[in-house]
């Protein structure tokens, strides 16, 4: 029966292997092997249960025991992830100095090693010398060893060098899957940052625009006025009363442009570090760090930027008398952290409530600074503190110790909008910097905070 043009290339591939199966002539032991191998992988979901089922299927079927390292590619080495004796390893463990990549099996005292590739590579004289020769010929991802080593046939040597090959396939294809699911969730995330950082802020413009609408139509009123008072021998209007208002509708009209050229510059730094290519092409937020004194260029900038509404909202801003003196530079993502302190600000322009204090005075305030703590992330390192307080009531210890997680929000936050992600975006943007974010209360309020890792006593003047 002549085969469908459509599936010649398959159909040749299933006479290949055919082909292939009757040359390696594996038992009927082995041929049970690769079976349950092959139903056990696609029964368990789980990257840490395919590691379990490479080992454990050995040491059932033939009753040798197995190791699985594979490659870090940050670290450039091998780690062992799994083996017969202990199982998965949540963190993995360096690999012995004599265990090392190579593109051909080997031994290292009693253990047979097998590279494990993305797919089966071709042989020496096929090697194409173009930059993309490694992807054609097949990722090596890591190694495969069998022991005791001096027990195996060479019929058992070549059988788990094939064996190699299907763990190869199929941790290819399972990190992909896993990495086109993890990629999802971002964009999930990304969407949820983009609209809590860029679409609602954007809204502030239908504000300034009707703003700058009302001062027009003032402008226009003002000129009408003008125009009759000339129109009439003596002038019905004083002069020095138009000077006035037409002067203060110019200021006005200055201020609401200033107010347009500082939120488009917002928006655009905020747009600029969510929408990087980088971040859609690796499936996570990806830094672009810079040197950056915190307070002159992203504190204050912001600080402006809410100024209006935590004026509005009665709120007093009380600012630390020496962190510009003594500031220091830390290499940040400025866009980034821009955004950290947006969500910060925004919260306080929500949430801020009076307290009374000791003195018996009411107090509406919100303050922030910053600290250095010593032994931050380790013992002769120091750490950055950077503190947003609001008074108000405490946020109960339940809440406090989640509150920086995605969709909770306290139980003060009420009828007040709020979607509960701007913490979650914090501490996320935070521990990409290498820090940690916390919550702690005060006797008159709520302190956030995050701390960033400074740099080197020696260049940063650190005391």
């Amino acid at each position: 029966m002549p085969e469908c043009q459509d599936l010649q290339k398959i159909c040749q591939r299933v006479r290949e292997k055919s082909t292939s199966y009757e040359r390696y002539n594996f038992s009927p032991h082995y041929n049970a092997f690769l079976k349950a191998f092959f139903d056990l992988a696609q029964e368990f979901d789980s990257l840490e249960d395919f590691y379990r089922i490479c080992v454990a299927v050995p040491v059932v079927m033939t009753g040798f025991d197995g190791a699985l390292y594979l490659d870090d590619d940050s670290q450039n080495r091998l780690f062992l992830v799994c083996d017969s004796k202990n199982g998965v390893y949540q963190t993995g463990q360096p690999a012995p100095e004599a265990i090392v990549s190579k593109r051909d099996p080997y031994e290292s005292g009693n253990q047979y090693l097998v590279p494990v590739y993305s797919k089966k590579p071709k042989e020496p004289h096929q090697e194409e010398t173009d930059s993309s020769s490694q992807q054609k010929s097949g990722w090596l991802l890591g190694m495969y060893s069998v022991f005791p080593a001096k027990d195996l046939t060479e019929d058992d040597r070549f059988f788990f060098r094939k064996y190699a090959n299907r763990i190869g396939y199929n941790l290819h294809n399972r990190r992909i899957a896993l990495q086109n699911v993890d990629h999802l969730d971002f964009i999930k995330t990304l969407v949820m940052d983009i609209e809590h950082n860029v679409i609602v802020p954007n809204m502030y413009f239908c504000h300034l625009f009707n703003r700058l609408k009302k001062n027009i139509s003032e402008l226009d009123a003002l000129n009408e006025q003008a125009r009759k008072a000339q129109e009439t021998e003596k002038g019905s209007v004083n002069s020095a009363d138009l000077t006035a208002d037409y002067k203060g509708l110019t200021a006005e009209l200055f201020a609401c442009h200033q107010d347009l050229v500082k939120h488009h510059a917002n928006i655009s730094l905020f747009l600029e570090s969510l929408f990087r290519r980088e971040h859609f092409e690796r499936g996570h937020l990806v830094l672009h760090p810079k040197n950056c004194f915190v307070e002159k260029e992203i504190i204050l900038p912001q600080l402006e930027h809410y100024a209006s509404r935590l004026k509005a909202a009665d709120i007093t801003v009380e600012r630390p008398e020496n962190m510009l003196d003594l500031e220091i530079q830390l290499r940040v993502d400025v866009g980034l952290l821009a955004q950290v302190y947006a969500n910060l600000f925004s919260n306080a322009a929500k949430y801020t409530e009076s307290i009374i204090t000791g003195q018996g005075r009411s107090r509406k305030s919100m303050a922030y600074g910053r600290e250095i703590l010593d032994d931050y992330p380790e013992k002769g390192k120091k750490g950055v503190k950077f503190n947003v307080f609001t008074t108000g009531p405490n946020l109960s210890a339940e809440e406090g110790a989640e509150i920086f997680k995605e969709g909770v929000r306290g139980t003060a936050a009420g009828n007040i909008s709020g979607t509960g992600h701007g913490l979650s975006f914090i501490r996320h943007v935070i521990e990409l910097h290498g820090g940690t974010v916390g919550y702690e209360p005060t006797p008159e309020g709520n302190n956030f905070y995050f701390i960033l890792p400074a740099p080197p006593v020696q260049s940063s003047g650190i005391q």
